[in-house]
């Protein structure tokens, strides 16, 4: 019986974090450039000195779900989306140079170019800064020139820098609580000139809510059921003494 008591506990435990992290993604179903957080069950047995006849559940975050999302045409020069695979190097709060697919930028105060949440974005020489009064294009190779408008006479457009591009391999990247990814191995990823952007185009999140809304329902049905094995376990073993007590 306590077999039963152990697995359907665990079990309904780990139910509402996954339900947690299916919110989490379905909130997101509209945030750019966001990737679907993945979750799985497995049984891990309880190690004691008898035999292991008990086993947990436990949730198992498996990683993210790096398919591309829906692209969404903006025609804002400051919006750019990554073409297939790769990400934006951006400095995160930490100083830590971590990744993102958000391209939604801007032009800080300080003539920094930042991602909307005011991420400042990693150029191949280090933050591009943009002059006043000036008109910017992002190239597909994420080089990035501008135009003086205050010029009666339009001129020739100046280098800015260029974005640094990179593309990791998704199998060593993590998810940090800002919702950024890194390498797991903390070393930073070199610029990939295969990576291009468009621009103009936002990426949409890859969550679809359809199916998160779904997995939601089966959850909670699911947890009811964890708790309905809890419940037939304390009807057991409430009988099991009033026999014992018989006796």
């Amino acid at each position: 019986m306590d077999r039963l008591i152990y697995t359907a506990m665990t079990g309904a435990r780990h139910l509402l974090d996954q339900q947690a992290t299916t919110a989490n993604n379905l909130a997101n179903a509209t945030t750019t450039g966001f990737r679907a957080q993945l979750d799985s069950f497995r049984a891990v047995p309880v190690v004691s000195e008898g035999l292991p006849t008990r086993a947990f559940v436990v949730d198992n975050t498996v990683g993210s779900d790096f398919r591309q999302g829906v692209l969404q045409t903006t025609g804002r020069a400051l919006d750019v989306a990554v073409r297939g695979d790769g990400w934006l190097a951006v400095q995160a709060a930490d100083g830590s140079e971590a990744y993102t697919r958000n391209g939604s930028l801007k032009v800080s105060e300080n003539g920094l170019l930042q991602t909307a949440n005011g991420l400042t974005l990693v150029g191949e020489n280090g933050p591009i800064a943009i002059p006043p009064d000036t008109d910017i294009a992002i190239a597909s190779d994420g080089t990035i020139s501008g135009i003086n408008t205050q010029q009666t006479q339009p001129g020739p457009a100046n280098i800015l820098g260029r974005i640094k591009l990179v593309n990791p391999d998704t199998k060593g990247l993590v998810r940090g609580e800002d919702g950024l990814f890194r390498n797991q191995s903390g070393l930073t990823a070199d610029p990939d000139v295969n990576v291009r952007l468009a621009d103009g185009v936002l990426e949409g999140s890859n969550v679809n809510p359809i199916d998160s809304m779904v997995n939601m329902i089966q959850l909670a049905r699911s947890f009811d059921t964890q708790m309905s094995l809890l419940k037939n376990a304390e009807n057991n073993a409430a009988k099991a003494t009033q026999i014992l007590a018989l006796n």
